[in-house]
Formats: C-alpha cells, sequence, structure tokens
C-alpha cells in the first residue's frame, strides 16, 4: 500500500513543496506561540487561570 501512495505522490509535480510549506507553518506556529508566552502580562494569565473557579 505505501509503494503505492509514494509511487502516486511522486508522479505530481511540484509535490515536493508541501512538506516545507507545513512545516514553515509549523515552525512559525510555535514560535509565534512561544513569543506570546513569554510576553504575556502575568496579570493576565493570571486572571485567566482563575475563570473556571470564579462563579
Amino acid at each position: 500500500m505505501l509503494k503505492f501512495i509514494k509511487g502516486h505522490m511522486e508522479s505530481i509535480i511540484g509535490i515536493e513543496i508541501y512538506p516545507l510549506i507545513s512545516l514553515i507553518i509549523f515552525f512559525t506556529f510555535f514560535v509565534a506561540l512561544f513569543w506570546w508566552v513569554f510576553t504575556a502580562k502575568k496579570e493576565y494569565i493570571n486572571t485567566v487561570s482563575n475563570l473556571p473557579l470564579d462563579h
């Protein structure tokens, strides 16, 4: 089954760009997430973390 899929994918022109695009999207998302986590204000994090406890 894997040989069939691999053989079929190799016949598509330009298919080699899709893994690169997905890697760039993945890397960009996690860099942005880490940047947001390290620059978030502590009072905002405390407010959001206490939301489930506030009835």
